[in-house]
């Protein structure tokens, strides 16, 4: 075969695809896709510093931990049922944000031993403890959520007419909801363990939406 044939067979084979062909030397196709978009709404935000910590820090709050109690507990100067639920009770929802003790603590237990005692003194303070819950809610984080949705059934189920009178704010507390409500575990067989504490997000929501359904009205 000539030199000019054999150039000649080269150069249609690599029309037809059999020579040199850039495509042939590497068949598996790189595809290059954007990045995948990660929505940012349950990222958890930055949780500014409450009320309550600045007022305790101050020592202008009548509660602090019981130190003598083999386990943690509040100890309180003055009565709960005492207090002025206009001044203090926000104060103390505010501070069911934090993370760190004893403000944790004593902003959780004390709303909830507020809210035991508090009878009539809780319905007329409910506009002013919409701020303090959707700040809560709005931190994102999973363990002040939580913490926030059980703060919201002890509210309704505390007195007549609270959960009434949470309807209008409803579009201030419920977006938070509609982001977790399918927050469920599936786990198959296993036990969920922390069911039994009523940490699981999505099942919290859906109690405490019932909770405002009997109490209050459709959501």
């Amino acid at each position: 075969m000539s030199i000019k044939l054999f150039l000649l067979e080269g150069f249609t084979s690599i029309g037809n695809g059999f020579g040199g062909r850039p495509a042939t030397l590497n068949p598996q196709k790189v595809v290059f896709l954007p990045p995948t978009q990660i929505s940012g709404a349950v990222v958890k935000r930055n949780i500014p510093v409450s009320e309550f910590r600045r007022f305790y820090d101050r020592g202008d709050l009548p509660i602090k931990v019981d130190h003598q109690s083999a386990t943690s507990k509040t100890e309180w100067k003055i009565s709960p049922e005492q207090l002025d639920y206009h001044h203090y009770l926000p104060i103390f929802i505010d501070g069911i944000r934090e993370k760190m003790d004893p403000y944790r603590f004593l902003a959780i237990m004390g709303t909830y031993e507020m809210l035991e005692v508090g009878g009539s003194k809780i319905l007329p303070v409910i506009p002013q403890l919409i701020i303090p819950i959707k700040t809560a809610l709005n931190t994102r984080d999973p363990d002040v959520v939580q913490i926030t949705l059980k703060v919201l059934q002890k509210l309704v189920t505390s007195g007549e007419m609270i959960g009434e009178a949470l309807v209008p704010y409803y579009r201030q507390i419920l977006p938070i909801f509609n982001l977790y409500k399918t927050k469920n575990r599936n786990i198959g067989d296993k036990i969920e363990y922390n069911q039994r504490k009523k940490v699981n997000i999505g099942e919290l929501i859906q109690e405490t939406l019932e909770l405002f359904e009997q109490t209050g009205g459709e959501v």
